[in-house]
């Protein structure tokens, strides 16, 4: 089975890090990539890790990208502009959001399906 595939942005690498590792406790199948700090992973962020990301994400049915703050929004946003993926960022809670839409995404729900989980619950 293909599930939606889950990008996790943030100026911090322990920040992801972490937070995948609280979503594998209970989902192992979904598609979770990780794109936190920048190349020398030092704090900030990079458009590069995040394109890559994506592109490793992608399994046929979309991406979800959640941010932490400030410029990874602004590098998530060019980067979707950049590939041609099927890739939304979302405005919701990073640790919480993509903690539930891990959890859809494992259910067999579409990209649509948990953005519009994302938009009614955060």
């Amino acid at each position: 089975m293909s599930y939606v595939g889950i990008v996790l942005i943030s100026h911090s690498p322990k920040i992801v890090e972490g937070l995948k590792e609280l979503i594998r406790e209970v989902i192992q199948d979904v598609p979770i990539e990780l794109a936190g700090g920048t190349e020398e992973n030092e704090i900030g962020t990079s458009m590069e890790k995040i394109m890559k990301a994506v592109n490793d994400a992608d399994k046929g049915k979309g991406v979800i990208l959640f941010y932490d703050i400030g410029s990874a929004k602004m590098n998530a946003e060019m980067a979707i502009e950049m590939l041609e993926t099927e890739a939304i960022l979302v405005e919701a809670p990073l640790v919480e959001g993509s903690y539930v839409a891990a959890v859809e995404s494992g259910m067999g729900k579409s990209l649509m399906e948990i953005v519009n989980a994302m938009e009614k619950n955060f």
